[in-house]
């Protein structure tokens, strides 16, 4: 597979949306940052876990009149659908796992660049007068109870203080004043809290750049997480794999770290070592903002705190953000899940597994559909042994679902079609009890359940749907006429 993308920036991405018809919906409507804005696109196109009514596969979205902003856009849902995905990175939809697998493991280093930076072209100081987060950069507001305005697709960049390696991931940050961001850091998940913590024990301050608007390699798949992207990894390599290029980066005007170079906007500053700040300190609605399984996640009292140091933008920048549960995050976590279980299954049982899909009722990261190739007699019970490293390979997935090859695991009729004729729940079902899952998903708390020990907690669980190889030629589908497709072209 040498498909690549050669979309650098954000706006070259969305002038190959503006020419591709139902891809992009432009509006110069007058729109609120502070809910409306989210309000809207959930109509038009979040799709994935977000509150009902909503489209599947909407366009993307481009706000040019946000109040309070008179130079700036608004874009939202850019990677919202996997065919849109799929167009952007020059591949078919059903092939951007296999993608992604082959990028992980043909990195492509980021490189620091003396050129002038785009994302440099206009320079705010803190300390200098009219300087406020609020004013500068237009973060919505997804839902009248939110903490406050967050920045959802940041791409957090920093350095580990002992090692030197750099790294790229995504946090919800809110603003909390006119120079101090929060950023949640869940303990023991992403590398940027592990320097974090580190920087605290040294009694230091950690440099971090946020740099948002940004090509959609860079924004999938800085979604990639351990173990296929260990500490020390830089994701940035495998959007370089994916670009055929290496992605540049820029020192920043005035921290000791580096940027994204193409960005829209770069925010500045330093995580203050131990200061921890509550999330919703000036709302004081409970809540932070609506996140990937759909409902609105608790205010964490356990934030750190970020001192910006300066505001970097594009002329007329356009802010890049994500309505929360929808399907622009079930492809920035999905995808790279999908690549994660591919690399890691096929180590073990090479040709095995096809295809993995991560579904969209799972945000990208609960569920994933594995399809599974029985050849000889001693095939099976592989595919269960497949789930089990699905499982190793995404320690976040809570269910996975086994079928044969002739279902499509892109079409949840057709996996349900294999649940109600190829599984029997006394038969087909395998429960892994007690196991560290994500704690975002309600029900994996302990007053839930009395056998749930922890917030977290979850059992996983494997439904296999697949026919036992002995029994593969009594459970043949129909078999239909292979028609003549040109004759009948244009109509099949």
């Amino acid at each position: 597979m040498n498909n690549r993308t050669d979309i650098l920036d954000l706006r070259t991405a969305l002038e190959v949306l503006r020419q591709t018809p139902g891809q992009l919906v432009e509006t110069d409507i007058p729109v609120e940052p502070k809910a409306e804005l989210s309000g809207v696109y959930r109509h038009v196109g979040a799709g994935g876990t977000v509150q009902r009514p909503t489209k599947v596969n909407g366009p993307a979205m481009l706000f040019h009149n946000v109040n309070g902003f008179e130079d700036a856009s608004v874009a939202i849902g850019v990677v919202g659908s996997r065919e849109r995905v799929a167009q952007l990175f020059g591949c078919k939809k059903e092939e951007l796992g296999h993608l992604l697998c082959e990028c992980a493991k043909n990195p492509i280093e980021p490189v620091v660049t003396e050129e002038e930076a785009p994302c440099q072209e206009v320079v705010h100081l803190a300390g200098e007068p009219g300087f406020d987060l609020h004013k500068l950069v237009p973060a919505p507001t997804n839902t009248p109870v939110d903490a406050g305005p967050y920045i959802t697709l940041g791409m957090c960049y920093a350095t580990h203080p002992d090692t030197g390696c750099s790294d790229v991931t995504i946090h919800r940050m809110c603003i909390q004043g006119k120079d101090e961001l929060s950023i949640f850091l869940q303990p023991g998940s992403r590398h940027i809290g592990a320097m974090a913590e580190r920087a605290t024990e040294l009694g230091i301050p950690l440099p971090i750049s946020v740099s948002i608007g940004v090509d959609p390699a860079i924004e999938v798949t800085s979604c990639f997480e351990p173990p296929t992207t260990p500490l020390g990894f830089n994701e940035l390599s495998i959007a370089g794999a994916l670009r055929g290029q290496a992605v540049k980066l820029h020192k920043c005007v005035t921290i000791e770290e580096n940027a994204i170079a193409n960005a829209e906007y770069v925010i500045e500053g330093e995580i203050q070592p131990g200061v921890k700040v509550v999330e919703d300190q000036h709302s004081h609605t409970g809540y932070a903002m609506p996140e990937f399984p759909g409902y609105n996640g608790a205010a964490s009292g356990e934030c750190w705190l970020i001192k910006v140091k300066a505001v970097t933008h594009r002329k007329h920048p356009i802010m890049q953000t994500c309505i929360g549960p929808g399907e622009e995050h079930v492809n920035m976590a999905g995808i790279p899940t999908e690549a994660s279980i591919l690399n890691m299954v096929e180590k073990a049982l090479p040709g095995k597994i096809p295809n993995v899909y991560a579904h969209p009722s799972g945000g990208g990261k609960y569920m994933a559909v594995m399809q599974c190739r029985k050849t000889v007699h001693t095939d099976e019970g592989k595919q269960r042994q497949a789930a089990l490293l699905a499982f190793s390979a995404f320690p976040e997935l809570k269910h996975v679902i086994l079928v044969d090859e002739d279902v499509d695991i892109f079409d949840t009729n057709d996996v349900l079609w294999a649940m109600n004729t190829r599984f029997q729940g006394n038969e087909d079902i395998v429960t892994i009890p007690g196991v560290r899952c994500h704690p975002l998903d309600p029900s994996s708390s302990p007053d839930y359940g009395s056998s749930i020990a922890d917030r977290g907690i979850s059992c996983k669980t494997i439904f296999d749907c697949t026919v036992p190889f002995a029994l593969k030629e009594h459970f043949r589908r129909a078999q239909f006429l292979e028609v003549d497709k040109d004759k009948w072209s244009g109509v099949i």
